[in-house]
């Protein structure tokens, strides 16, 4: 029996005003949900943390594989690589070759010890400065020395293979011949002008390494 006054039980959920409580709501809304993911067979969205995770994991994951395919480049582009692990080049095929098209006489370094190294070659016979041959070394201290020689304008060629370097008006005596002495902030040089070719000796070694060099040019014979 219902005590006196009372009528039907309370309905679980129901406020005494008969408002609907609002746990009530939430859990009649997360019972359908369930229900629908399951008529669906849909996986459970993930959380926003979990996705923010996934999301650094696939970066960290592109980013590795872009070092790696960056590092699988260079080891096949050693010219590539940074300073000081420069590749020593052969010339010799080079320098036969550019002496038989060169309308000069072409010089080629004769008796440098082993620890010179030659790192660049090029011959190109209608450059800015007319046919060019330039030949870069490395000295035993690693310091950058090269022979360059241009058949056209002298003063520009000049200009522009020392970048800027001017003349000193001292000389240096090689092999008989009076080299002029520039000075640049970039680097020093010796310079020879000829009639047909200008010949320049020039790099970051200190004078006496850059005459050393000069002493040890001599014309690469033509063949055939």
């Amino acid at each position: 029996m219902s005590e006196p006054g009372g009528g039907r039980t309370q309905a679980r959920g129901v406020r005494d005003d008969g408002a609907v409580a609002n746990h009530a709501v939430e859990d009649a809304q997360n019972d359908v949900a369930a229900a629908e993911d399951r008529t669906t067979g849909e996986a459970p969205r993930p959380s926003a943390g979990r996705r923010g995770l996934a999301s650094v994991r696939n970066m960290v994951v592109s980013l590795v594989v872009i070092c790696g395919g960056t590092f699988a480049l260079v080891a096949l582009n050693p010219g590539d690589q940074p300073e000081g692990s420069t590749p020593t080049v052969e010339y010799d095929v080079e320098a036969a070759t550019a002496a038989r098209a060169a309308p000069y006489e072409l010089l080629v370094p004769e008796g440098l010890a082993s620890d010179w190294r030659a790192t660049s070659v090029r011959y190109e016979p209608m450059g800015d400065f007319g046919a060019t041959w330039r030949l870069g070394f490395l000295d035993p201290d690693e310091e950058y020395a090269a022979l360059a020689q241009a058949d056209g304008a002298p003063d520009d060629f000049i200009e522009e293979i020392t970048q800027g370097a001017t003349d000193t008006g001292g000389t240096a005596s090689v092999g008989g011949r009076d080299w002029a002495r520039y000075e640049g902030d970039k680097y020093d040089a010796l310079v020879l002008r000829d009639a047909d070719v200008t010949t320049v000796v020039l790099g970051t070694a200190p004078f006496d390494r850059l005459t050393h060099f000069a002493t040890a040019l001599e014309p690469e014979p033509v063949q055939g």
